[in-house]
């Protein structure tokens, strides 16, 4: 007998009703966004009447989620950059001649003194007085090597150390530098990406691309230029002693020195020593605040190395100038007072509240590692988004149409109930979509078209499995539980096999494959919950009202 029990049917229709109000704020989608941006500004900056009126025009008990356009529907920026790796050979060069200067410091009385060289940005030079202590000076600069912690760099160390003359030459290995191009990598991945979502853009694409190149994609914004400009800059903060101040920004400053204009102050200069004692790297948060004279400023925040470095420096100076250096410019340059152990300060400058939000942003993200280089950039105008929407929506009411007339055509009143449940599918894969923050773009609405071909295929096996069992004599109670009975096997076998290249095609694939994967894959999961269930539900419930002795498919 056809049965379906009470608590099933309130299950079927509750999560139908669900799906729907996840589905519903795309309808009023320009509303809805506007509410959403409204409430987080509210958040970030406090009430305002006109952010309050803008917030209220969508109900806060209602679901706000929406399905993000893809930047070939709403229009964009899209950039193609080149991390020039090498810049962070420098750096690891920077990093590594303290430890050297240590380790050479115990055996002065046999290497005599020890001074840096200049030389080429991936290599260190360091020149001993005394060339005969050179094989001594080797053996303890060669004890400062590590193994790389590579699957491919395996019994490989980081430096290579080598003698010329008088002077000791250190060099990164092959092994570790390709260790450092791949982190450099992942660390400009990540920086990019946090940038981007700091500054609130939907659904940005973020991914590698080769050996040394990021595509970065974003949604919403009128040019490449704006993109460029929120993951273009360095924000690069550092706290250097001061060694002189100066009105000549042509001066010699002195090995190992360098001279960075006052930001301030114009035509003044500062002579610093390069090596930084505190970098932005060790920062553990910066929000934007105001100072005590009530002008926008930034609040900093050190983690325990920095806090520890800053605190120890501070109490061996008091009574010294420190600068804070911004992007090679000397934002400030105060006297220390008293040692400072807090771990936290506070940046003042000429800000606005709006470029001391940013800095903030910039500085809680960290610095890129290395410069980037655009290769390609492009802007996708609303216009071709728009273009592209209306075109996806034509294609998708005419695929909606023909099948819609085909099922009433074929199946009378039961094609029109299979219809009824393939508008509610349509509603539920966009309901999932909007619940997961999936992005929707052209490939994607193709996936939904075909679902929509693809949805009524359980429905048709199922009425024409019911002509089938009328056509041997069965009963229309029968007949209906044996056509469901019956064909669920082909159903399942059929959407589970299309399910599975779904997958693959997510795994595999890329941006717009999968985007279409996506789409694809949930409306399957929607049509066979609606042919199996929904359909179902809707026959058995006219069939007991009407409980008729006849059936026509």
């Amino acid at each position: 007998m056809l049965q379906i029990s009470l608590w099933k049917r309130v299950v079927i229709w509750a999560l139908v009703v669900l799906g729907l109000a996840f589905a519903l704020p795309n309808a009023f989608y320009t509303r809805v966004e506007g509410h959403n941006d409204a409430v987080l500004e509210i958040e970030a900056f406090g009430a305002t009447p006109e952010r309050e009126a803008i917030a209220g025009a969508w109900p806060t008990w209602m679901p706000s989620a929406l399905v993000n356009l893809g930047l070939d529907l709403r229009g964009g920026a899209h950039l193609l950059a080149e991390v020039h790796v090498e810049d962070v050979y420098a750096t690891r060069m920077d990093a590594i001649w303290p430890e050297v200067l240590s380790a050479l410091r115990d055996e002065r009385a046999t290497v005599g003194t020890i001074r840096r060289q200049d030389s080429a940005p991936d290599e260190l030079r360091v020149r001993i007085s005394q060339p005969e202590g050179m094989a001594r000076a080797l053996e303890l600069v060669r004890g400062l090597a590590r193994p790389v912690v590579t699957l491919t760099g395996v019994g490989s160390t980081d430096i290579e150390v080598a003698g010329e003359g008088d002077e000791i030459v250190v060099t990164l290995s092959e092994a570790e530098r390709l260790a450092t191009d791949d982190r450099t990598m992942q660390q400009s991945l990540e920086i990019i990406r946090r940038r981007v979502d700091e500054a609130g853009t939907r659904e940005p694409i973020i991914q590698r691309q080769g050996t040394d190149r990021i595509l970065v994609q974003v949604p919403g914004l009128g040019s490449a230029q704006e993109l460029k400009d929120l993951i273009g800059k360095t924000a690069l903060l550092s706290f250097q002693p001061v060694i002189s101040r100066t009105s000549d920004g042509a001066a010699e400053p002195g090995a190992r020195n360098v001279i960075l204009p006052s930001q301030d102050e114009e035509g003044i200069f500062y002579v610093l020593e390069k090596t930084p004692v505190v970098t932005g790297e060790e920062l553990n948060n910066a929000q934007p605040s105001f100072d005590q004279n009530g002008l926008p400023a930034v609040n900093f925040q050190f983690n325990v190395s920095g806090a520890r470095k800053f605190c120890d420096y501070t109490g061996e100076n008091v009574g010294q100038p420190f600068a804070i250096v911004l992007d090679e410019e000397v934002i400030s340059a105060p006297r220390i007072n008293e040692q400072i152990c807090g771990g936290s300060g506070i940046i003042t400058g000429n800000f606005t509240i709006e470029s001391s939000t940013e800095l903030a942003i910039l500085l809680r993200a960290g610095a890129l590692p290395a410069e980037l280089t655009y290769v390609q950039e492009r802007t996708v105008g609303p216009e071709l988004g728009q273009d592209s929407i209306d075109a996806g929506k034509v294609a998708s009411v005419v695929a909606f149409a023909g099948v819609l007339i085909f099922m009433g055509l074929s199946y009378g009143w039961f094609g029109v109930m299979a219809n009824v449940a393939l508008v509610l599918n349509v509603g539920l894969i966009f309901g999932l979509l909007s619940a997961i923050g999936a992005t929707l773009t052209l490939p994607g609405i193709a996936g939904i078209v075909l679902t929509i071909g693809m949805a009524v295929d359980a429905n048709v096996l199922v009425f024409e499995r019911i002509r089938e069992e009328l056509k041997s004599g069965r009963g229309p109670a029968r007949a209906i539980e044996l056509g469901y009975e019956k064909a669920l096997s082909a159903i399942l076998d059929a959407n589970i096999t299309t399910f599975i290249t779904a997958v693959i095609l997510f795994v595999m694939g890329s941006g717009p494959v999968r985007g279409f994967s996506v789409t694809l894959g949930l409306g399957i999961i929607t049509s066979v919950f609606t042919a199996i269930f929904v359909t179902r539900l809707m026959i058995i419930t006219w069939f007991e009202y009407r409980k008729p002795k006849s059936l026509e498919v």
